[in-house]
Formats: structure tokens, sequence, C-alpha cells
């Protein structure tokens, strides 16, 4: 099977830490490596960010990376990338003719999906086309209110978007429940997670401990926008006189921003300055070493599309403290992985660390629950294998193919959106 990756601000190949590099550029290099040791030819397409990048680039074997110009040849935030749209569905309309013609194409993110769409609607026999939005603009516009940059066409657009597609893919229950509300067909609606890299994050390997006070460590890691919910572990560290934090994510070492003068201020107003560490930036490799070293991961953002890090941390033995929003309704199994806390709640974070810590055996318990989990669900061979079911029910040949195991598993009967 040939298939098109689009991910227009998302690529593979990015460096992660920066502003709009992260969880999306993951699960496309990821994805895109699994579906290529099936078997099939993967193109992932990106915008050129850098007047040197080639325009087709290797990335793994059989996944080429295509730059395409649209736009200046330079970073653009994703929220400013909208008007660059038209430029890059032309292109692609111009490169899948013929022989570069995929079987399938795959968008992730909603400008991609918005690119995608224009560039097969003048297709006279289009391929089947497929989204994985990763977040969706109402959720964004509900929590962060004035403070989301989206542009504001990014609702109508998304609520068009899931009609036009052939299928639709979330990446948890909870997505499912707001593209519903969005009017998207119950029969397009699939259900694949993301997934995690099970060679770096495991109970082995180096282990990395910075935490220099306190019996109980925790760690937040990722990045320190507000939506986050550091600052509800920073506030949990009142009740916890024992425990030390570490944050992971940021700026590097050295360098403060302004992200990190609103936490280090917190800290301070909070009279637990002494007991938060702000590490900076971290290499994945780091990463791994930190959240296996690490007594619980705290993760308690407003709101999360998905969420990565608990499936990280699950993967690498540490239980897990995790808000009970989006995937991490999914991931994370209370009592069994960790626990579940309501959003910007620290009392409520402080009275789960202390279950999960008292009992040194309650604790090794959940960590080993965690890797069993994460090793049957949310391996990339078994995201990967989903996602090629997906693919080919859009197919001609495909009328047979069975449905995905994790739709069965989560009970979404695609039939009625009351029992999706």
């Amino acid at each position: 099977m040939r298939i098109a990756m689009v991910s227009e601000h998302a690529s593979p190949l990015a460096v992660l830490g920066g502003e709009d590099a992260g969880g999306q550029n993951v699960h496309v290099a990821a994805l895109s490596t699994e579906l290529a040791r099936r078997g099939h030819e993967v193109t992932v397409y990106t915008r050129r960010d850098d007047p040197d990048l080639p325009e087709r680039q290797a990335f793994a074997p059989g996944v080429e990376v295509v730059h395409v110009p649209a736009g200046p040849a330079e970073t653009v935030p994703k929220d400013d990338l909208l008007p660059y749209m038209a430029d890059l569905a032309l292109w692609l309309r111009r490169e899948w003719t013929g022989e570069r013609r995929p079987d399938v194409v795959h968008a992730h993110f909603w400008m991609s999906a918005l690119a995608t769409r224009d560039a097969l609607r003048v297709h006279e026999d289009p391929p089947p086309a497929a989204v994985t939005f990763h977040a969706l603009g109402v959720v964004k516009r509900r929590h962060q209110g004035a403070q989301d940059t989206s542009p504001p066409q990014r609702l109508g657009i998304e609520r068009r978007l899931v009609h036009d597609l052939d299928a639709v893919i979330a990446t948890c229950r909870d997505e499912v429940s707001e593209l519903l509300d969005l009017g998207a067909d119950p029969q397009r609606l699939h259900v694949v997670p993301c997934g995690v890299d099970l060679d770096r994050f495991a109970p082995q390997g180096s282990r990395r401990s910075p935490w220099t006070s306190g019996t109980t460590r925790l760690l937040c890691l990722g990045r320190l926008v507000e939506r986050k919910g550091i600052e509800t572990a920073i506030e949990a560290l009142q009740q916890l006189p024992d425990a030390e934090l570490v944050v992971a994510g940021g700026p590097p070492a050295g360098r403060e921003d302004a992200d990190v003068r609103r936490l280090r201020a917190h800290a301070a107003r909070c009279g637990v300055g002494d007991r938060v560490n702000l590490l900076g930036a971290v290499s994945q490799d780091d990463a791994a070493a930190l959240l296996r070293a690490a007594d619980v991961v705290v993760a308690v953002p407003w709101y999360e599309p998905f969420g990565i890090v608990p499936l990280e941390a699950m993967a690498s033995g540490t239980p897990v403290v995790a808000s009970a929003v989006g995937g991490m309704l999914d991931t994370v199994e209370p009592g069994v992985t960790g626990e579940h806390v309501p959003p910007r709640d620290p009392a409520a974070v402080a009275q789960a660390v202390r279950r999960i810590v008292s009992r040194p055996d309650r604790l090794h318990r959940l960590g080993r629950a965690g890797v069993d989990r994460v090793r049957r669900q949310f391996a990339w061979s078994h995201v990967a294998a989903e996602t090629e079911a997906v693919y080919a029910r859009l197919l001609p040949s495909s009328v047979d193919v069975r449905e995905p195991a994790l739709i069965r598993a989560r009970g979404l009967d695609r039939t009625t959106p009351e029992e999706a």
C-alpha cells in the first residue's frame, strides 16, 4: 500500500522541544516507521521551514519525507499557517497525479486535513482520506478562551472536515464524544490511540536522579505552558512535606522564559521553592532515565487531547497521577496503574500521591501493572496494525477486514451516537 501522510507543521525530522514540536511529530514518525516495517511505502509531506532542506529526504527504511514549498521557508507558528494551506493543497494536487498517486492519504491536524481535502477535490477518482486531528479547536477554545491563538475559522473548518473526509481517527473515547457533537458520522469514526516507544521507555536502563531532598520523588515532564497544570503539582507540595518535584521541559537549562519565571514565582509564593527543581529541556533518553528514577509522575493538565507522558511513565514502571481528562481516561487505570484526579485540584493530587507511596508493595504493583498495560495495548506495532485496518476498510478490497480490536475493547459500537 502506498500511504501519504500529511503533517503540515509537525515533521518527523523536527527536534523535539520547540514551540510546535512535540507529540504529533513523534506520532507521525513512529506510525510511519511501523507501517513501513509492515511492508507499506510511506511518504510524509510537511511544510518546508528552512531553505536548506532538500525536497525529499529518507527518514527510515520505506519512509520518505517531502518538504513542500508552502509559505516562507522559515519557522512559522502553526496557528499562523492557515494562509499557506492553499499552496500546500495545490502542490499536493500536482504530486498525487499519475505514478505518485497514493492508495490512501492520512492527514494529521486540521490544517493538513484542509489541504488534503482541497488537493483531492479535483481528482476524478481520488484516493480515500483519513484524518487524525490530534487536538480539536472547540476543546482548545473551551479551556483557553481569549488565550486561544487559533485562527477564528478553525471551528467551522473542523466541523466541515468531519463530513468531508472518508474516515476520522480519534485517539480516545473523549475525543469521540467531541467529534459526534461536531456532527461526525459514527460510521466513519475509528478509535486508535497513540503509542509509545517500548525500546526507549522501559523499566530497565539508566536512571537519572536530580532529586536532592525529600523521600518522595515527583516528576512533571513536558511543556511548561499554563494549561499543563504544573502549578497544581507545585501547590500539592504544600501538603506533601517529604516530597520534591522535578520539572523537566521548557528552554535549555540556564535559560529562562516567561513560563520558567512564572513557575519559579509560583513555587516561591507557595513556600516550596526549595523543593522545586526546574531542569529545563531534556533529551528523550534523559526523559526515560528520569521516568525510571521517579516515584510518581504527576500529569495534571486542565485538558489533554491524548497525553503521551503517562504512557511513557507506565512503560517505565512508574505510577501516574493524572487528570481525569482526554486520553488519560483511557490510558491510566485508577487503582491499577495510578490514580485519576480532577484538574486544578492540588489537594486531590496530594492525596493520590500519598495513597501510592504509603506502601512500597502498592507502589511496585502499580508500576508493574503499568508496564503490562502499555505492552499489551500501546506498542507502536499495535497502533500501526490498527491504523492499517482503518485504511483497509476504506479500500475496495476491505469489505471483510476485521474491525479494529481497540474499538471493540472499548465498547465503541459505531452504529449510534448514543452507544459511542
